[in-house]
């Protein structure tokens, strides 16, 4: 592991620390979006440790009861932890505007993806960066509603 790659995991889990605290502090009231963008608590069940994971992510695209959700880890040469539980167990759950409900996990197919990206870069064009700092394809994941 490099010194870049534990500064990228540090400051991630710092943002994540800070974000919860935030909407804590605030009753919820502070938090849900950023900018335009819903924020989103994501829980999966780690796939080594078997444990409940949770971490606060946007979702750049959201139709209806269904959510966006890129694993792009700030353009990282490794897909995110979170990435790598929900294709292990695609039940997860997503926690939006302080409701948590159950979803199904999917990595969205390269068509998928075509149609998505534009969306997803004229949400944050920060996306269209990290892509360009990695040579792994960022896997964009298509939350669906189940039950």
């Amino acid at each position: 592991m490099t010194a870049r790659t534990k500064l990228t995991d540090l400051s991630m889990k710092a943002m994540n620390g800070v974000h919860r605290a935030l909407l804590r502090v605030s009753g919820g009231r502070i938090g849900w979006t950023i900018g335009t963008i819903p924020a989103v608590e994501l829980h999966t069940i780690g796939r080594t440790s078997g444990q409940r994971r949770s971490t606060m992510l946007t979702a750049p695209v959201h139709d209806g009861d269904t959510y966006v959700l890129v694993a792009s880890k700030g353009g990282d040469d490794r897909h995110p932890f979170w990435y790598q539980n929900l294709v292990a167990n695609p039940e997860i759950e997503l926690t939006v505007r302080g409701r948590t409900r159950p979803f199904r996990a999917r990595t969205a197919t390269s068509a998928e993806k075509s149609e998505l990206w534009p969306r997803i870069v004229a949400a944050y064009s920060g996306y269209a960066a990290y892509q360009t700092k990695t040579s792994r394809d960022i896997p964009v994941v298509i939350c669906e509603p189940r039950g």
